[in-house]
This record gives structure tokens, sequence and C-alpha cells, in this order.
């Protein structure tokens, strides 16, 4: 019987090997670099030059869950403050399938058309089983993401209030000290992070779709009232005369709402992303509204008034954090988790007993 042919196997052994070989090179290569203390000065200094890759680098160390990154964190925030503050900020959310992804394209494009920079700050929700995100902004934002004037970051949403990722506050910070001048943020839908979105931006605008049947409940909701604009999405083709007939709906309902504190009216558009219609009326609506509250000085109250509910949120995460991360905590919560579940004791019982453990620990 024929003896198989070596040669092969042999091959095979010496292309494996250099894979190998490879792959340990690469890994120590990766290692060395993260080992590599991080130069901090030179980071905000390549960062307020407009480099979009010291831009993503700090990004990610503000979003580390690393305690050590905090200080860190705080010396980069301090660096970038002064350089921050002119961009103008515009919250955008509608429920899945508006297409968000579409008009913050098409209107990115636009922008930058006109000479803009523009940042898209795009928040992807969290599985909550696996923690895990698609992240697939930049996929489908094909054509912005090629153009350099244009910096697109997709966050995980996490474990945070309705999807709004818990450092996209510092973000926009590092993005306007980079000099992007217009600052999107993509919220994962309708539902509580529209608030945290309104509470860090100037403009907030609401996507809506005619004949989804959610024209009532979009009414109903408080949704309407924060919204500085709404924009019918997709009207174009069979359904135009949808569209014109939902903006007559909420021109209607926005009637029945009290005068917003910057005596603003909101307006309702039409706009076909995929056709390109309706944005460069979008962005002059914009521009008149950021005209309207610079001249009667609610720009800078509502900045303030944002800057003060920041520092109550700040306070809380940091009190959060500092309360799980503490060790005795961790194990008096073990026992207590048991204990719910023997019947023990009841949620807030127990919740009440380990705040009391926590004050005792601080004395």
């Amino acid at each position: 019987m024929k003896k198989p042919s070596t040669s092969h196997s042999a091959l095979d052994e010496v292309d494996n090997s250099s894979q190998k070989h490879l792959s340990q090179s690469s890994a120590e290569r990766i290692k060395a670099l993260r080992r590599k203390k991080l130069d901090l000065k030179k980071l905000s200094e390549d960062l307020r030059c407009g480099n979009s890759t010291a831009l993503s680098r700090a990004i990610t160390l503000i979003e580390s869950q690393n305690n050590k990154h905090q200080t860190q964190v705080k010396q980069l925030i301090e660096a970038c403050l002064p350089h921050a503050g002119d961009a103008i900020r515009i919250g955008i959310t509608g429920v899945p399938g508006v297409g968000k992804s579409t008009f913050i394209e098409s209107f990115g494009l636009h922008l930058i058309k006109k000479g803009h920079k523009v940042a898209v700050l795009a928040v992807d929700p969290s599985s909550s089983v696996s923690n895990g995100s698609i992240l697939g902004d930049k996929t489908r934002m094909e054509k912005l993401v090629q153009s350099p004037n244009a910096f697109i970051r997709p966050t995980a949403s996490g474990t945070s209030l309705g999807g709004v990722a818990r450092k996209t506050r510092e973000s926009i910070i590092l993005c306007e000290a980079a000099g992007y001048d217009v600052i999107l943020i993509e919220t994962v839908g309708v539902g509580q992070s529209e608030t945290a979105v309104h509470s860090m931006t100037d403009f907030f605008l609401l996507l809506k779709l005619a004949g989804a049947g959610d024209e009532l409940q979009g009414i109903k909701r408080g949704i309407i009232e924060m919204a500085d604009a709404i924009v019918i999405n997709k009207a174009d083709g069979q359904n135009v005369d949808a569209a014109k007939r939902a903006k007559v709906e909420f021109n209607r309902a926005l009637h029945m709402y009290p005068p917003k504190d910057n005596n603003w009216t909101p307006r309702v558009l039409l706009a076909s992303a995929l056709k390109k219609k309706g944005i460069d009326k979008t962005w002059q609506l914009i521009s008149k509204f950021i005209a309207h509250v610079k001249a009667n000085h609610y720009f800078e109250d509502n900045r303030l008034a944002q800057n003060k509910y920041w520092l109550h949120q700040s306070i809380e995460d940091q009190l959060k954090r500092e309360f799980y991360s503490n060790p005795s905590i961790a194990k008096a919560l073990e026992i207590e988790l048991k204990k719910i579940e023997n019947k023990q004791t009841t949620a807030f019982e127990a919740a009440n007993d380990l705040l009391k453990y926590y004050k005792t620990k601080l004395d």
C-alpha cells in the first residue's frame, strides 16, 4: 500500500509555525503599547490640533471603567475645557426604523459642505443578557465616515440611564476641543435617554414617521414637550400625502402645549434623508433657533442650568461607584441578597441596612 506523501504536512507545519510566531509577536507588540505610559500632555495637544486618532484614544480613556484612569481623565478634561463650549450641540432621537442614521449622514454631509466640522456621538443599545453592542453606526454612515471633517464615535450604552453613555458629556467636551463645531448626539430610541440627551444639548430634534400609527402616541408622550422641532422623515414616494397629513396633526398638537421658557415655538418639517430633501431647511431652522436663544440669553442660561444638573449627576455617579467598590459593602451585600432569597428581609430593609452600614464605615 502506497504511503501518503508527507511534503504537504511539512509545509503546513512551517506555515503554522510562521503564523504562530507572527501572532505571538503581534501580541507582544500590543502588550508593549498597553504598558507604555500614557503621555497626557501630548495626547491633549494632538487632540486640540484636530488629530482624530488622539480624539479616539481620549474618548476610550474616559469610557474606561478602571478606577486608576480617573485621575488621568480629570487632567485631560481640565486641559480641554478652556477650548470647548463653542459648538452647537444637537440631540437627535426617534423610534427604531425612523431613519436616524440615514438622516444624520445626509445632515452631516450637508453641514460639511457648508464648512462645518461634524462629530457624531451615536449610542448603541447594549444587551441586558450579554452586555454586548453591535456598534454599527459607522457601517450605516458609509459616506460620512470617509470625510476628513467628520468624526463618528459609536458607544455602547451599558447600564446608564435609558441608553445614554455615562461619559457622553465628557466626549462632547473632547470633540469641541478637537475643533468640531457641530456635535450630533444620536440616542437609542424614544425613552428615558431623551431626558439625559436634552440636558446636554442646545437643540433637540425629534424624527417621526407618517403612517406608522404613532402620531397620537407621540402626542401623548412628554417627548413632544422637549422637542424644539419635529421632522417627519421618509416623506417621499407614496408616503408624501401621509407625511403632509401627519405634519398638520403635529402642528395642531404643538399648540396644546404651554409656551417654552425660551419663547420658541416648535416647528414641524418634512424631509427625506434618502432623497436629500428637507435637510437644508432643517439646518436653517436650527440656525434660526440658535440666533433666537442667543438673542434672549436663554442659550447661556440653559448651558448654566445643564452644568448644575450634571454636577448632581456626577455626585450621584461617584457615590454609587464608591459604594459598590467598597470591599466591606460587597460582602454585606451578598449577605443581604441571601436574606432576600430566604425571605428573611425585604429589598427596602436590606437597602436601608446597607446604607447605615456604609455610613458607619465613613465615620
